[in-house]
């Protein structure tokens, strides 16, 4: 593929990690979670510099925009010279919000004692 044409989307996903591997990008694109320009588009579907691509990922809904397309999978520093993340800030507070509500530890912490296991149950209810 010649970076003219442009390049599959979930080729394109997999390369700048929005997804761990091809396979789940694939199976994203076929269950309608990857729309380009307002469109669920199939895993064949090619990409080209300029596109908005948007990618649910339940919670939250991620927007990008394809500044350039890569050879090949890139290391994860260089991923915002080939996409701009153009996700609203709102979008990104869903994602804190679900950790708090699941009863976030501090790190390095370990497990919840009986008592605090406890006190958690009769918050929650």
């Amino acid at each position: 593929m010649t970076a003219d044409k442009g390049e599959r989307i979930d080729k394109f996903l997999w390369h700048v990690r929005v997804y761990k591997s091809r396979s789940i990008a694939t199976e994203e694109c076929r269950k309608g979670r990857v729309i380009i320009n307002g469109i669920p588009v199939k895993p064949a579907h090619m990409v080209s510099e300029g596109t908005l691509v948007t990618v649910r990922k339940p919670p939250v809904t991620y927007t990008y925009t394809v500044t350039a397309i890569p050879k090949g999978r890139v290391g994860a520093p260089l991923v915002s010279s080939f996409i701009t993340d153009m996700t609203p800030q709102e979008e990104k507070e869903k994602l804190q919000a679900g950790r708090m509500i699941n009863g976030l530890r501090p790190r390095g912490s370990g497990r919840p004692t009986k008592r605090e296991r406890r006190e958690l149950d009769d918050f929650l209810g």
